[in-house]
Parts: structure tokens; sequence; C-alpha cells
């Protein structure tokens, strides 16, 4: 299957249908960047149709254009198109969120699901870490807004993210790409295809990517953030016949930074006493300072190691044949992730926490069917969808010799004493079976010249087995280690050492099945008005699949977890959407609107709770009442003529938590004692809620408005003798103001900020120079704000990149 280009490639919508992959052709060489004008014939459902003509909300992006602007990771992705969000702390704690919903704000849990499907060549990824890796030869990447789940695969409540690389060819080609920049970049790609015989072709790429960190750790002398890939992928194409194929893909892709530092913020008022906060804890350490109060320093003194080895791999098989009046198409697939951490959770140069890592494994199958039928009224999609996934993480926390300083109430003798804390070790023992079955089906009837009438259906099968255990040791007054247990009977369990260690963190485990049925749904309405206006509407009831809680949970008074709270309903998610898709002046000019409509009744949302009678206040996930966001999304591009191309994009989202009434408190209502009167935020020695309502506040990560545009201008040129062409490209985008903490709060609202790139060359068919500058004026923001453990009022920082330049040199042939 191919598509068919009028005049240039566009940055209209295309549709991501679960059909046999899709193959691009290379545009020319003059006309490189693909968010112009023009039309785009698809043959997904097996008859070439117009883009414009699908009724589904979706942007794409082709690999030409992600070269040129230098998007090569998910996160760069969020700067051509605002109505994605992307969140990472580290390749394990990164959220991907669509309209501002898809995963939970502020906790990594293995035991619940994304909102937000991430395929590669049709190949489901289960955990977002597993795909953060470096695109590796990629054709084209689709965006797809709102519920997803009648169509194919993994059932996801806020859109999908497709990724589909280039297809082995017949024809022997190739292409080589070398990048130079500041901070000590350097990337390298390459990728040749061609036949080894009549009917079999195939393609072997490799990316790599290495630059310096952007932030300078003086206490071990590192540039500490630096950036550490490499990615290879194989395909092979086995064609006996125009009507039966089978592509076998492999890859191997390895992250090994120094990486990954969250540095001092700022310093807030919390509720605890005055001598439990940040700057009274630090005076008790004379001699030590933080390297820099202005994170824009890009100084931090992390004594811990730092490491984040993610290895990711795996094998699938697509199958796609054509049978009778329409394809049968096969997926199978098994994936494979390796987590490898080393972090420093104080946040500081203080040996308070040693060690916080979590290393996790992961194997995956997948298996998917589906048949598309074409007929001249009715097509339709049928499938059936398997996953089988098992995840096991074996982690350890350790305390240092300034936990005891730090931890606990200052003037007591415990305190004074490092070897009460000192050498406090989890070792924690976490693991997951998921399994999930589901069938599914899509029925398009044109009911008239101009109407169809979509309706979908998806009944789907989840269980989970999970198991956590964490086994606490610590020293003992009298001098031997001792298990560290909430059990009242436990023989230490009055040791005074004992009940200090018991305070930051005890022995738990339990085990907890989870299973459930879901049935969901959607219809959609499309209306042709005129040949280059097309409306549509489309209702989805759709769910996110419940889970369990994996990062332990409160313990009730006789010790015992409270496995009430172990199980996590799932969401559900009513969605309403309106289109509009139209073209003009000669179809060199596309305007898309479309508004939307989506609440979701228990929400999963992080909370903290001390339940009555426990010792430890514990952060968990738990399902919210309900939330809305609603919003419109404006996508333009022209293409006035060969030599001209722009494109604007915007986003405007309202957003609100409708109903949330025990959501964890923000760091200036919270850290003070229980009881009545509750005191004013931030003022110390006060009474703090045991939650808070947020009813009626802001979700986390969402910007009212976004938007993002550019555009490319290029005239004919020679040099050297070479006949092409020279051009300049620019590219902005913006995000207003938006909260960074799971209940808003003062001191982690992230301002509005834009971002300026800019590049210029020349280029042939067979050759591509070209220098560029990314964050050209080097604007200083933050990706996110985080309160730190223990409530001291400090506020942790990941940071943007700063500017950035360098020069590229692509060659085909």
């Amino acid at each position: 299957m191919r598509w068919q280009f009028r005049n240039t490639v566009p940055a209209a919508l295309l549709m991501a249908l679960p059909m046999p992959v899709i193959a691009a052709e290379a545009a020319p060489a003059v006309a490189a960047d693909d968010q112009g004008a023009g039309d785009i014939l698809v043959t997904a459902r097996r008859r070439a149709e117009n883009v414009q003509d699908v009724p589904v909300a979706i942007s794409v992006v082709g690999g030409e254009t992600l070269a040129a602007k230098g998007v090569y990771n998910i996160n760069r992705l969020t700067q051509l198109q605002p109505s994605l969000q992307f969140f990472s702390t580290n390749p394990r704690n990164t959220f991907i969120n669509i309209r501002g919903l898809g995963a939970p704000f502020g906790l990594t849990n293995d035991g619940f699901e994304q909102g937000v499907g991430v395929y590669i060549d049709q190949v489901y990824y289960n955990r977002i870490a597993s795909a953060t890796l470096d695109f590796v030869d990629v054709e084209r990447i689709e965006t797809l807004r709102g519920p997803q789940g009648t169509l194919y695969g993994k059932n996801t409540t806020a859109g999908a993210i497709n990724i589909t690389t280039r297809a082995p060819s017949f024809d022997l080609e190739g292409n080589a790409e070398v990048s130079l920049g500041n901070y000590g970049f350097k990337q390298g790609k390459a990728s040749v295809s061609g036949p080894l015989g009549k009917t079999v072709a195939v393609r072997l790429s490799v990316a790599t990517t290495d630059r310096q960190g952007t932030i300078f750790n003086v206490a071990t002398s590192q540039h500490v953030n630096s950036q550490d890939n490499i990615g290879l992928r194989g395909a092979l194409l086995w064609k006996p016949s125009e009507d039966f194929k089978v592509t076998f893909s492999g890859d191997y892709n390895l992250q090994n930074p120094v990486c990954c530092a969250q540095i001092y913020a700022s310093v807030g008022t919390t509720q605890r006493p005055l001598n439990r906060q940040y700057a009274a804890l630090v005076a008790r350490f004379p001699g030590y300072k933080v390297p820099s109060t202005d994170p824009f320093d890009r100084l931090t003194d992390l004594d811990a190691p730092l490491a984040a080895r993610n290895e990711m791999g795996g094998a699938s098989a697509l199958v796609e044949w054509s049978l009778g009046p329409g394809t049968l198409t096969s997926v199978t697939a098994w994936r494979y992730w390796d987590w490898a951490p080393s972090n420093d959770r104080d946040f500081t140069g203080l040996p308070i926490y040693t060690k916080v890592n979590n290393p996790t494994k992961q194997d995956q199958y997948t298996q998917e069917v589906r048949y598309n039928y074409e007929g001249e009224r009715i097509n339709f999609v049928v499938g059936a969808f398997a996953f089988h996934q098992k995840i096991r993480t074996s982690g350890i926390q350790e305390t240092g010799t300034a936990a005891s300083a730090w931890l606990l109430a200052p003037g007591s003798a415990l305190s004074n004493n490092p070897a009460v804390l000192n050498n406090v070790v989890a070792i924690n023992d976490i693991r997951l079976d998921n399994t999930s079955v589901a069938a599914f089906g899509k029925l398009n009837w044109k009911v008239g010249d101009r109407l169809t009438v979509s309706p979908g259906v998806r009944i789907n099968y989840d269980k989970k087995d999970g198991r956590y255990d964490s086994v606490v040791t610590g020293t003992a007054s009298n001098g031997t280690r001792q298990i560290v247990s909430n059990d009242p009977a436990s023989a230490s369990y009055n040791d005074p050492w004992t009940a200090a260690q018991r305070g930051v963190q005890a022995s738990q485990t339990f085990e907890v099945p989870y299973s459930a049925w879901n049935l969901s749904g959607d219809i959609n309405l499309a209306y042709a008005v005129s040949d280059d206006v097309n409306a549509y509407a489309t209702y989805a009831r759709s769910f996110k699949t419940g889970g369990v809680n994996l990062n332990g949970v409160p313990s009730l008074p006789d010790g015992l977890p409270a496995l009430d709270v172990a199980i996590i309903k799932p969401e559900k998610v009513d969605h309403f959407e309106i289109g509009l898709k139209s073209q003009f002046w000669d179809r060199r000019a596309t305007l898309n609107l479309a508004g939307f409509w989506t609440e979701i009744k228990d929400f999963q949302a992080s909370v903290i709770s001390n339940i009555s009678g426990s010792n430890v206040l514990r952060g968990y996930l738990a399902n919210a009442g309900r939330v809305r966001v609603r919003g419109l999304e404006v996508d333009l591009s022209i293409r006035p003529s060969d030599r001209v191309s722009a494109y604007a994009s915007g986003a405007f989202t309202d957003h609100e938590f409708v109903r949330f009434v025990d959501a964890p408190c923000p760091p200036e209502l919270a850290g003070g004692g229980t009881g009545t009167p509750i005191g004013a935020p931030g003022v110390s020695g006060t009474n703090s809620p045991a939650n808070c309502d947020v009813s009626g506040q802001w979700l986390p990560g969402i910007s009212h408005w976004a938007a993002s545009w550019g555009g490319e201008y290029n005239i004919p040129a020679t040099v050297l003798g070479q006949a092409g062409a020279v051009y300049a490209g620019y590219d902005g985008n913006y995000r207003s103001k938006f909260s960074s903490n799971a209940s808003r709060s003062l001191y982690t609202d992230i301002d509005g900020y834009s971002v300026h790139n800019f590049r210029v060359g020349f280029r042939t068919d067979a050759v591509d120079v070209f220098g560029w500058v990314r964050n050209a004026f080097d604007r200083n923001y933050f990706e996110s704000l985080a309160v730190t453990p223990g409530n001291t009022g400090l506020i942790s920082a990941q940071l943007a990149d700063p500017r950035t330049w360098g020069g590229t040199i692509r060659l085909r042939f």
C-alpha cells in the first residue's frame, strides 16, 4: 500500500487505521517540509481516499520533517503538536498525555495502564519507558486524539501515537546522516535497503546519539543528564505474490547516560514545625551549602551515583494477505525491557538516602488478528487482540548517616545519633502478571452519497496478579539487625530505634488480584458538505483498565496492609467530538477544526492517605470522583507555491477536577499536626488536613493555551555545480502556565514559555546540508517541578535544554 501525492506532502490530518503498513514516496528535494498543502490519498481501507474525507482528529509528521526539525524522540515531538504533553524525570518516570489525559501525575506504578497507546509498526508498547528510544529510520508519526480501541490493539482513553518505520524496498536505496553540535552533540544515522532475491527484500538501520550533560555536578565533577543512545533495527520482507507478504522485524535499543538529576529549584514554607523545614534542617550540617539557588546556573551536588540504563528490544512478524474482498492482517510480537537505575532521591548533597533504585525487567507478548472487508456501500474491520506482560522489579532503598538529623524530629536524642537511621535497608520484590484479551469491530456504512455512519464496539477482559514484598531491616538499640515491622507482636516493635525506623519505612507484604470485563463502543457520523469540506461528529464510551497498587499501601493500626485501597477501579470515559475538515485556494490550503468534551468518572489519580492509627503517610493511586477536559483545536497549512510553505496549530483546553474530595494536599497545606483548626497555607507549626478537596481546580500538566507554528522558504540555486535549493526554516511553539503537581500548589506552577528554532541549508535530491539552532533565544524554563519527599519545602526541577546549535549532513542514494 502506498500514499499517492498531488502537489506536495501536507500537514493535513492523516487517518491511522489498523490496516497494512502504508509506505510513503519520498518528497522532492525542494519540498521536504511536509507541512504544506495538497492532497494525500490513502488506501488504508482498501480504496483510495483523501485523508480530508476521514473523520478522525489526528496529526501527522513525516520522516523528512522529523529529520529537518531535529525531532528524534517523543519529547521533541511535543514542540510540533500542541495537544501532546510529555513529562519525564527519567525513562521509567515518564508520562505521555494527549489533551491532558493519559497517566496519573506524580507516581510511577507498574500496576496501572497508560491512557495513551504507543505503537511502533503496529506493535503495542505497554510501558512508556520502553518507548522513550530515539527514532530509528522513521517514515512518519501519527498522533490520534481521543479514545481508541474499536479498530485495533489495546484500548486507550486519551489517544494513540503510531510510529511507522520505513519498509524494506526492492530497489537498492540508502541514506546516511551525521550531526555535530555544542555540548559535544554527535548523532549518526544510516539505513540501507534492497533486494535479496525476487521475493525477498531487507532493510538495516542504525542510529546513535551522544551528548554531554547540561547540568554540572560539583560533587562528582561530572556533566550529568547526558545522552548516550544507540538503536539498531532490521526488517526482512518476503513477498511471494502481490496478495501475500510477511515482514519480520527486530530491534535493539540502549540508553546508558549519566542521568537523571532533578536539581534545586526553590524552597516554600509548609505547615511543618519550623525546625523541620529545609532551612533549619540544612543548618544542622555546618559547612553544607547548595551550590546555587538559581536553578538556571545548572549546578547540583547530588552525592549518590546516577545511572539510567534503559535497554529494550524485540521481534515481530506482520502478515498481510489479500483474501477475498478484504485483507487479513496478523501481528505477532515479543518485546523486552530492562531498566537499571541509580538515583539520588533526597535531592541534596547530603547522605540522607544513599540508594533509591528499582531495577525492572519486563517481557511482553502480543497477538493481533484483523480482517478488513471492503464493499461498495459497506466496509468493516473485525479483530481480536491478546496481550500478556510479566514485570519483575527488585529494588533497594537505603538511608545514610545524615538520615537521622534530616528525617527525625529535631531535639530528640535519636535525631542527634546518626546510627539510628544509618543503613536502614528496604529490599523490594514487586511482581506483576498482566493478561488482556479483546474482540473489536468497526463498521462504515455509506447511507447515501454524502453521509456515512460508523458504529464500533469492543469487549475486553483484563486480569492482573500483583505482589508487593518489601523487607526492611535496621539496627536496633542493642546493636543487632532487626526486621522493621508494623506488627505490634514483633519482638523489636517497641525498641525506640526500630520505632523511629518504622516511621520512615516498614516491612510490608501483600498479594492482590484484579480481573474485570468491560464493554465499550463509539459511533461516528461523517458528512461530505462539498468535495472539499467534510464534517464529522463522534461519541465514544470508553474505559481505562483497572489496576493494582504496587508501590505499597497504607498500614492499618494492627500493622496489616490496607488492602481495600490496593485495587484501582477502571476509568469510565464519555467523549464527544465534532470536527470540520476543509481545503480551499485550489487545495493549496488546509484548515481543520475540532471541538471536544471528555468526562471521566473514577479518574485514576495520585493520593496521599494516613489511615487512622497508621504511623506513615503513604502515596498511592486511587479513583477521583470526576474530571472534565474540553476544548478547541485548529490546524492550518498552506503552500502558495513550491517555494513557500507554512503551518500553524493551536489548542485551547479547559480542564478541572469536577469532584475530587480526598486529593493529596499541596506542600503548603501539609506536614503539620492533626486536629483542628486547620492552619493557613504555609504557616509553620499548624494543623494540616488529612487530605484536600481540589474540586474545581486545574488538572496537572495541562496548559489552557498551546500552539506551534512555522514555515519554510526555498529558492533554486546551484552550489559547487550541483542544482538544488537554498532554504530557510523556522518553527516556534508556546505553552501557557500549567500546574506541575498532582494538587495545584503555590510553589509548582510553571509559567508560560515559547521556544524558537531556526535552520538554513542547501539540498539536492542526493545531499542536504544545513545548520540549525534550537531554543534560539536561550529561554530558561522548567519542564517540571516536584515536591521532594518529607515535605521540607524543597522543590526540585527538571530543566529543559538551553540553546543548542550545530550542523547536519544528509546523503541519499
